[in-house]
């Protein structure tokens, strides 16, 4: 028998209706399925709102939003309400927040391999600042500078050789790293000097990021340290401490929060002597488990002996990080998540791969039917910003509910937009 569950992996803002069946903030998950389709991501807006002031209050020097974990006109709109910037890592990425009414201002341009396209962008956009990668990136950043231009505001981006203790495919601040100058090698003080000297550049300041799904407060105190010092070394305005803040997606896991985060690096950076304005740059803890996402159970094959498969309507199209990393999530039946999970079942999707697995080991009531609703949750970040049409399957809606209400904010993809790009 495996335990209900726990309600930490839930959106703040979720009830259970006296006929068993879950709410989010006021509205059942029957009724966003019947009036919006499944797979459905369900968000709690006031959930979203609260982790956002917790960043606020936990950096009040300057935090963004990292894009890259849900992105939305509504999100970017959001988020910026609560008084965020937003972390992009391509131009489209910054078109988005641009059209959601974001100011430029307020955007920082991420990404290693920047082309001369997405540079000019930012320059013609008056993006606030872009976080360099490689020496390669300041070249092209001279290239485009023309005399009588205001230099791009920029952080250099440090690969500080710290062990995020994550999945090799999101870890991002060790040596061996496609991304930033490498501290060990003397690339990072070599990049500092040149763009000091650059009449196209203003340097601002220092950037790392470790990884994603971080979970070590070491891990977090270490990059620190390093920032700090190289920080102090070259009397920088802005250090930026990243992201990478890790979730808990089981029952059985647990994470620091935002503001002990923002303690952890308060805390270093005060111990150093620091006196740069400190910046962050969350994704995940934002949006991860504000959301859920709902599907409907179209087929239970029970391999006697073996497994018993449920298929439902969704699958590594709508969430593709346990194909990709091996993630573990849990998932329980809409209409009944205060009985005890006892039947061992593998949740898969209906794309044709074998790895299209969503929980591998997971758990649901054995009452489970055909047409039953199943619900996963913390699949706020990294699953509809990841998604595809593999098998030219549509993407899923966005609901954004509050207060008894939904609104959607991104609409079920139609057959009709498989073939807007098609020239055939």
């Amino acid at each position: 028998m495996v335990a209900k569950i726990s309600s930490s992996l839930l959106p703040d803002n979720t009830t259970i209706s006296e006929d068993g069946m879950i709410v989010f903030a006021g509205v059942r998950a029957d009724d966003l399925a019947k009036e919006y389709g499944t797979p459905l991501f369900v968000y709690d807006e006031e959930h979203i709102r609260q982790r956002c002031r917790e960043a606020v209050n936990a950096f009040p020097d300057g935090v963004s939003y990292a894009a890259k974990a849900f992105l939305s006109k509504a999100m970017a709109c959001l988020a910026f309400e609560e008084g965020m910037g937003l972390d992009v890592a391509t131009m489209g990425e910054a078109y988005v927040a641009l059209q959601a009414g974001v100011p430029a201002r307020k955007l920082t341009l991420h990404g290693n391999n920047k082309s001369f396209e997405e540079l000019q962008y930012a320059m013609d956009k008056g993006i606030g600042k872009i976080v360099i990668d490689s020496f390669d990136e300041i070249a092209k950043i001279e290239q485009l500078f023309s005399a009588g231009d205001t230099p791009i505001k920029a952080l250099i981006r440090i690969t500080p050789g710290v062990e995020a203790h994550t999945h090799e495919y999101i870890t991002t601040g060790e040596e061996d790293s496609k991304f930033g100058f490498t501290l060990s090698t003397g690339l990072a003080e070599k990049a500092i000097d040149i763009v000091k000297n650059s009449q196209a550049i203003e340097l601002i300041g220092i950037h790392a990021h470790i990884g994603s799904q971080v979970f070590t407060e070491e891990s977090f105190r270490k990059s620190t340290e390093t920032l700090a010092e190289l920080a102090n070394r070259f009397s920088l305005p802005e250090l930026c401490v990243g992201g990478g803040l890790g979730v808990p997606y089981l029952n059985d896991e647990s994470s620091i929060s935002i503001a002990e985060w923002g303690e952890i690096v308060r805390q270093v950076c005060e111990e150093r002597g620091v006196t740069a304005q400190i910046t962050a740059e969350p994704g995940r803890s934002i949006v991860a488990s504000a959301a859920v996402t709902l599907y409907t159970i179209g087929t239970i094959k029970e391999l006697e002996g073996i497994r018993t498969y449920v298929a439902v309507d969704g699958g590594m199209h709508d969430n593709p990080r346990p194909a990709l990393y091996g993630s573990g999530y849990e998932t329980f039946l809409a209409r009944d998540t205060g009985s005890e999970r006892d039947m061992p079942i593998t949740l898969v999707g209906k794309h044709c791969e074998s790895g299209d697995v969503l929980v591998r080991d997971g758990s649901i009531p054995s009452s489970a039917a055909i047409g039953d609703l199943l619900v996963t949750p913390v699949t706020g970040a990294y699953g509809h910003s990841m998604g595809s049409n593999y098998n030219k399957v549509l993407r899923p809606a966005v609901v954004f509910v509050k207060s008894g209400k939904a609104e959607l904010v991104v609409r079920r993809e139609s057959l009709e937009d498989l073939l807007a790009t098609d020239m055939g």
